[in-house]
């Protein structure tokens, strides 16, 4: 795999673990977007990786988001290119083929709250706040926050960390959906891990198709996606995956998945 910039990748077993590395507080450039949307697609090309992690170096921040600095001077080009780039960079994310997983282990803003809503499922660490404060600098999301958000916590809420930048903590988060579990100072990696573990268990043919039709609700009404729930159903019987997970489990055995 190529270079990517101030991201550090590391496989563990069948999962990548993507360390956003940019200190101090691991913020978004131009260049470790479109490094995020070329390692995706490496990811996706590699019928070895079932899952990804993606979590924060050091023990303060997830990502702050992207660099302030970057839009002082008022550049419309700048300010459409970092759109751009935060646009491609978590949709891909968002399309990754296996499960994704935000291990948040520190401050989440800005467009560190768009990568983590770009996943799959969120685990945050106690002492994490989680924000989207564009507003209060004269900007707003630009990586589908506005959309992401809402979908996942409601109008209500949604409005209030965007409207009113109001931050949430770990348990608060957790109460309104914005993360699926909350566990200790410095354990979220651990616990993104095992979570890969268990989805590794999975056929990963079986996982794509599923995450296809549950992410397809968000653009259509499900009355739309029942018949291609069904037809999805009838195309894994073209897969070796198919007839790999029933016949170890009628012969009891684990699965060897080969995802394709």
């Amino acid at each position: 795999m190529s270079d990517y910039t101030n991201l550090e990748l590391e496989i563990v077993g069948h999962t990548a673990v993507l360390t956003l590395a940019n200190p101090p507080a691991n913020t978004w450039t131009g260049a470790s977007l479109a490094a995020l949307t070329r390692l995706v697609g490496d990811l996706n090309a590699n019928p070895e990786i079932y899952s990804l992690v993606v979590t924060g170096q050091g023990e303060k921040f997830f990502s702050a988001g992207a660099d302030l600095k970057l839009f002082a001077d008022g550049d419309k080009a700048v300010a459409r290119d970092m759109a751009r780039h935060f646009g491609e960079a978590f949709e891909t994310l968002s399309q990754f083929r296996g499960v994704s997983i935000a291990a948040v282990n520190g401050y989440a803003m800005g467009g560190g709250l768009e990568c983590a809503l770009a996943c799959d499922i969120r685990i945050a660490e106690e002492q994490v706040q989680l924000a989207l404060p564009e507003a209060a600098v004269g900007l707003l999301p630009c990586g589908g926050g506005t959309q992401t958000l809402a979908w996942l916590v409601g109008e209500g809420w949604a409005k209030r960390m965007i409207l009113c930048g109001e931050r949430v903590d770990a348990q608060t988060a957790l109460r309104i959906g914005l993360v699926e579990e909350v566990v200790g100072k410095g354990e979220a990696k651990r616990a993104a891990l095992a979570l890969a573990a268990q989805a590794a268990k999975q056929s990963p043919s079986s996982v794509a198709a599923c995450k296809r039709l549950i992410q397809g609700a968000r653009a259509g009404a499900p009355a739309e996606w029942l018949p291609v729930e069904r037809e999805l159903f009838v195309d894994l019987f073209d897969t070796e995956d198919q007839k790999e997970g029933v016949n170890a489990f009628l012969g009891k055995r684990t699965a060897q998945w080969r995802n394709r």
